[in-house]
C-alpha cells in the first residue's frame, strides 16, 4: 500500500543550504521534493503550472523577494502552505510574511528532524505560529495602535463570534495546536477544526497566521483588546 506523500516546494539561493532542506525532505517518508529552486523567476513559473502542498521560501532572492511567491502561492493555492526559512528578527518582516499568508517559520539551523517535523505537523494541522511570533505580532498591532497608526476600523460589517471560537482563537493566536485545542476543550479534534473553519469564513482569511492578524486588527483578541 502507497504512503500519501505531500509534496514540497523549495526557493533557497544558497547552494548548500538548500541541498541540506532537500535532504531533510527526502528523509521523510511522507514527503516527496516536488521542485527545487535557486531562484525566484522559475519558482513563480513552476507554480503557475503545477500543485504543491508545501512550500518552504527563504526572502532575500538574488531576483527579488521571497514574499511575491509567498503571494502568488496564498491567492492560486489556498490548500498549499507556506513556510519561511530564514534567519531574521526583524518584526516588519515577521509581520509582512503573515500578512501575505506564511503559516510558519523554519530556521537554517533546525535539525533534519524539526525541519521534516515542522512540514509534516503543518499538514496535520499543528499550529505554525510559536508563542514568541504571536507575542511580536500581536506586539507590533499595540505598537500601532498607540501611535495610531493603525487605520480606522470600520463600523461595519462587526464580526460575531461565538463564545467557543472566541476561546479556539485565542489558543491559536498562544500557538497551541488543533489537537492541544481538542484536549484543553475536551472536544474532537474534527470539532476544532470545524470551529477554525467558521472562524476563517467571518474573518475572510484563508490562514492562521490572517485569522490572528485579522483578529487582533479588529480587537478580538484579549491582547489586542488590552492595547493603550
Amino acid at each position: 500500500m502507497d504512503i500519501p506523500r505531500w509534496r514540497v516546494v523549495l526557493l533557497e539561493d544558497d547552494a548548500d543550504m538548500r541541498r541540506y532542506f532537500e535532504d531533510c525532505v527526502r528523509a521523510e517518508p511522507t514527503l516527496l521534493l516536488a521542485a527545487s529552486f535557486g531562484l525566484l523567476a522559475p519558482a513563480r513559473a513552476w507554480f503557475a503550472q503545477h500543485q504543491a502542498d508545501v512550500l518552504l521560501t527563504d526572502l532575500a532572492l538574488p531576483d527579488g523577494h521571497g514574499l511575491d511567491l509567498l503571494a502568488q502561492v496564498v491567492r492560486e493555492q489556498p490548500a498549499c502552505d507556506v513556510l519561511v526559512v530564514s534567519v531574521f528578527g526583524d518584526e516588519d518582516t515577521v509581520l509582512a510574511c503573515v500578512e501575505a499568508g506564511a503559516v510558519g517559520y523554519i530556521q537554517k539551523d533546525d535539525t533534519p528532524a524539526n525541519v521534516a517535523q515542522t512540514i509534516v505537523g503543518v499538514k496535520q494541522g499543528a499550529s505554525p505560529i510559536s508563542p514568541m511570533i504571536a507575542r511580536k505580532l500581536l506586539a507590533r498591532l499595540q505598537q500601532q495602535g498607540a501611535r495610531g497608526a493603525a487605520p480606522p476600523l470600520p463600523a461595519e460589517p462587526q464580526v460575531a463570534l461565538t463564545p467557543r471560537e472566541t476561546e479556539v482563537l485565542e489558543l491559536i493566536a498562544r500557538g497551541y495546536s488543533y489537537a492541544e485545542i481538542a484536549r484543553l476543550q475536551s472536544v474532537t479534534k474534527h470539532t476544532v477544526q470545524s470551529h477554525i473553519k467558521n472562524l476563517y469564513s467571518k474573518l475572510a482569511v484563508h490562514s492562521r497566521g490572517e485569522a490572528v492578524f485579522e483578529a487582533s486588527r479588529m480587537g478580538l483578541l484579549a491582547g489586542a483588546r488590552a492595547a493603550p
